[in-house]
């Protein structure tokens, strides 16, 4: 007897129309063809993948109603970003109008210029029916501004082509909402890495780009990464990918999806003509390249090998893991990494971006109260949520979590002659909890199998490393570590400098203070984060940040001043004792000639 065939259920439809540029509001639609019997429940993501704050995205949605055949619906609220439909046996629409004025990579952001959205900015969870196909119309703005506008996305083409508008299509909830969308007047170039297409999507102003060499430039980087993930067959994750950038004046910042990154960057980091032919890259196109290496390793790790409290995700309450150093930290290693191995940058260029890591790391106290396993717990908030006390009190795991990968990698040389690296261990988690992950057979990986994969796949044990460095506090024995491999490493910091041991920021009546470090100068005199410096021994400070600094260079370390201050609207007096500059001076150099760092080079792979 033959089975009765199970009927495919209609997929979640949407439609999201740019409605007001000028007031900065996306209308959208949500039909569900099968609603909930007992009241269908629609909710709003309250954070984003790969921004671990909540964020209550449904704070923006400043109109809502529903409807069934033409009548009224009544919709109830449930909580600050859910609500019930009443029952209805039909096919049922929810109509909804978001505001959208956040210039960031997370959310979503509408003018004249252009329009860019994240899922969870915009697009209503059906409850109950996520597993569903989920179909978007993404149409164009009635705007005549907006006649020439073209879309940039990585979700795949239903009735839409290639950059237009009209019909896009999700395998479910989890992919629609992980495909941004850009649309507006923007530069576009394609290149193709090992065989897969990549678009380079720029917003706003920039004289003079140079599209060709950041198409080769990338190109180096993605195909260094393919290849690194799969050396045998280099094969992408993805069929195609989207880099999507927002130029502003002044930005730097963001955001991984599964086949593609939002970005955003200043202007002046992005390659210009101008530049003469065969120029070292400046300091701010590597800033740039490094971000976009950053996003792009995400591809594979924390999109594909994930923590397992990550899938999946709920988004709609905190999500907590200890082990944001190794999905972030790592992925800040291999970020400037790759960058050698794609032949950007050369070894002396390397070691100084690492040095400058080490110096942050080290510049703050924090890092002898938090472990980066209680800052990636803890990142909701702590990390998201800094203030002027965080160099004091928390460790970034992006920092400290990339030196940890460059101790581990170094460990391991070591021990193992070269035989095996962190590559090796990120391969392994990769053919084990990652290359599957988006074909129903990968699942996330648990802390205890983190710390079990790097013994057995190093032939190490590495418990003691993972107690003093991952879970403790205390500092990496790098100097050490580097020693094997011919680099080392000096503190050059001249104690002898005069210095409060203090942020300093502008201010219109002088000198904020934008941080105080612990057991510094201005701490000990009684100084305080927000505090307006006045005056130093009687002579005005004035809003510039280096005014300060000129002032002190008068001074001897121990001498003794008075420094005026406002704190609110109070004037204050303090007697402050100059201390030594603390800042770090960390430089690394090759102590053996011709000798290559540990890590430039992979090992054979397992």
């Amino acid at each position: 007897m033959k089975k009765p065939s199970q009927k495919k259920q209609p997929a979640i439809l949407y439609t999201i129309v740019p409605k007001d540029l000028a007031g900065h509001l996306f209308n959208v639609t949500v039909t569900v063809a099968a609603p909930d019997p007992e009241g269908q429940v629609f909710a709003l993501p309250a954070w984003i993948p790969g921004s671990y704050m909540i964020r209550e995205f449904a704070r923006n949605i400043v109109r809502i109603r529903a409807e069934s055949n033409g009548a009224d619906v009544a919709l109830t609220k449930l909580d600050k970003h859910s609500w019930r439909a009443a029952r209805v046996a039909g096919p049922l629409t929810v109509h909804y109008e978001v505001y959208a004025w956040d210039l960031s990579v997370r959310a979503a952001h509408l003018d004249q210029t252009h329009g860019f959205f994240n899922g969870t900015s915009v697009f209503l969870r059906v409850a109950g029916q996520e597993q569903l196909a989920h179909q978007v119309d993404i149409q164009r703005p009635g705007d005549p501004a907006a006649k020439s506008w073209r879309v940039a996305t990585a979700m795949k083409e239903l009735g839409a082509k290639r950059y237009g508008f009209g019909t896009y299509i999700a395998a479910d909830y989890d992919e629609l909402i992980d495909h941004p969308v850009e649309m507006g007047d923007f530069e576009l170039a394609t290149f193709k890495a090992h065989g897969i297409p990549h678009d380079i999507v720029v917003t706003g102003r920039v004289p003079n780009l140079d599209m060709a060499r950041l198409q080769a430039d990338l190109k180096a980087i993605c195909e260094a990464q393919i290849a690194f993930f799969e050396p045998q067959t280099k094969r992408a994750p993805m069929d195609r990918y989207v880099f999507m950038t927002m130029a502003v004046g002044d930005g730097y910042g963001g955001l991984e999806h599964r086949a593609s990154t939002a970005l955003i960057a200043a202007r002046a980091d992005l390659p210009s003509t101008a530049t003469p032919k065969g120029a070292e890259p400046g300091e701010g196109y590597l800033r740039f390249l490094g971000l976009c290496s950053h996003e792009y390793f995400h591809t594979w790790n924390v999109k594909r090998i994930k923590p397992a409290v990550f899938a999946p995700y709920d988004l709609q309450v905190e999500n907590y893991t200890p082990l944001l150093w190794l999905f972030e930290g790592f992925t800040s290693y291999y970020d400037d990494l790759m960058l050698v191995r794609a032949g950007i940058i050369g070894e002396a260029t390397y070691l100084k971006m690492q040095a400058k890591t080490i110096g942050g790391v080290l510049r703050g106290s924090g890092r002898t109260k938090q472990s980066v396993a209680d800052s990636s717990f803890d990142a909701w908030s702590k990390y998201y949520r800094q203030d002027e006390n965080s160099p004091n009190a928390i460790i970034s795991y992006y920092t400290k979590g990339s030196l940890i990968a460059l101790a581990f990698d170094l460990t391991i040389r070591a021990k193992t002659g070269g035989a095996r690296s962190l590559d090796d261990v990120m391969l392994a988690l990769w053919e084990r909890f990652g290359r599957d992950f988006y074909n129903g057979a990968g699942r996330g990986v648990t802390d205890a199998e983190v710390e079990a994969i790097f013994d057995e796949v190093s032939g190490v044990r590495l418990r003691s490393q993972f107690d003093r460095w991952v879970r403790g506090t205390e500092d990496l024995p790098l100097a050490k570590l580097y020693a094997p491999f011919g680099v080392k490493l000096v503190d050059e910091r001249k104690g002898g400098k005069p210095s409060l041991d203090a942020g300093i920021g502008r201010d219109p009546l002088g000198a904020k203070l934008t941080q105080v470090h612990e057991g510094g100068a201005a701490h000990q005199a009684g100084l305080s984060a927000l505090d307006i410096v006045i005056a130093i021994d009687g002579l005005r400070v004035n809003g510039n940040p280096s005014n300060v600094d000129m002032l002190l260079q008068r001074y001897r370390v121990g001498d003794k001043l008075t420094v005026h201050a406002f704190r609110r609207d109070e004037l204050m007096s303090f007697a402050v004792t100059l201390q030594g500059d603390r800042v770090p001076g960390i430089t690394l150099s090759q102590a053996v000639a011709g000798k290559k760092s540990s890590s430039l080079k992979r090992p054979s792979s397992i």
